[in-house]
């Protein structure tokens, strides 16, 4: 079915994974990564490798893409801290350099997203796919006053405000006949994960539980998000009318978060969260953590940010039968398999 494919990020988390799913699924595809480094384990797979910045419209040339059947869009900038332009750069401008060599070349795209581009510190339980944005992404004036004024919705870090301009950029393509599913996985994590799961553990001995807070979250185990990936790809190729369809990935096992939290320690042979603050404290101290930062322009990421406190003290949780139904998608590893994974994978001293 595949005779050429695109991957950018090929030598990332997932998009590492997606390359090793569309060998074992399509075994003689030809697979290209576009990715800013080279990277040995590609080499070793056999994987061609471009080196590019997507986020310069000139390196992500037209030639690039010559005989391809399919593009993963799966590089972007990730995280809770930085500089809005970097954001912007990569998220947004270098998926729409990928999405309009696409549309002009009527080749099919399969666009990672997040389920952040809907989070606004709230609960979300059980929301579909029709959830809409806290805010407009392109809004950028300041609301006009109220007589009653209402707390505003919005985005709580630039990663996920860039997501979703490209997300609505994309389906603006799609409108016009761009063939694209945006699929939204949701805190990816497992074996050679170097974000979710070394930051907690770099992090044990520092992390508080938000006091009587039992909310609950869904992930999603690597090989799940790389299997949805491959189901996406031939729902694309195979059905013209999946073209703008928005899917929601995970576990479908919601959990306490600390629950996911204690489970991934443990797989690390650390010990479980013990330490308690109420919300307001840890809130307040990640408030004054974030002015200070920016006040001496520190590019580290803070220990703790306001965005991460919501998430640890908020449910988010997705009701993933759109991609059950179109896609025939069903998780292929259990959190608890996984974790068993993660921790086989992290006795041999690797992250």
């Amino acid at each position: 079915m595949l005779k050429k494919v695109i991957v950018t990020g090929g030598g990332g988390f997932l998009g590492f994974a997606v390359i090793k799913y569309i060998q074992k699924e399509f075994k003689n595809a030809e697979i290209v990564s576009i990715s800013r480094n080279f990277y040995q384990k590609l080499e070793k797979k056999g994987v061609k490798q471009i080196e590019a910045d997507i986020s310069k419209q000139d390196d992500i040339k037209e030639s690039f893409f010559e005989k391809i059947d399919l593009v993963f869009h799966i590089a972007a900038k990730a995280g809770v801290w930085g500089d809005y332009d970097d954001y912007y750069a990569i998220n947004f401008l270098g998926t729409k350099y990928i999405a309009d060599i696409c549309f002009k070349k009527n080749i099919p795209l399969v666009y990672t997203s997040s389920p952040s581009v809907v989070f606004s510190g709230e609960d979300m339980e059980g929301v579909d796919e029709s959830v809409s944005y806290p805010e407009n992404p392109e809004k950028r004036e300041k609301p006009e006053k109220r007589e009653k004024p209402e707390k505003a919705k919005k985005f709580l870090s630039h990663y996920s405000k860039t997501k979703a301009l490209a997300e609505q950029y994309i389906l603006k393509l799609c409108k016009e006949g761009l063939r694209a599913i945006i699929l939204r996985p949701h805190l990816i994590w497992g074996p050679l994960d170097n974000h979710l799961v070394p930051k907690i553990l770099k992090r044990s001995d520092k992390l508080f539980k938000i006091k009587n807070r039992r909310n609950l979250v869904d992930t999603i185990y690597i090989d799940n998000a790389a299997y949805g990936h491959i189901l996406s790809a031939k729902k694309i190729i195979q059905d013209r009318s999946s073209s703008g369809k928005i899917y929601f990935l995970s576990q479908d096992e919601p959990i306490y978060v600390f629950d996911m939290i204690d489970g991934i320690l443990k797989a690390g042979g650390k010990d479980r969260v013990k330490k308690e603050a109420p919300y307001f404290l840890v809130y307040f101290a990640a408030f004054l953590i974030e002015k200070i930062y920016k006040l001496f322009r520190i590019k580290k990421e803070p220990l703790i940010t306001r965005f991460i406190v919501k998430e640890l003290s908020s449910s988010h949780w997705f009701d993933i039968s759109r991609a059950k139904k179109d896609l025939g998608y069903t998780p292929l590893v259990s959190t608890k398999k996984g974790l068993e994974e993660l921790k086989n994978h992290l006795q041999k001293g690797k992250f």
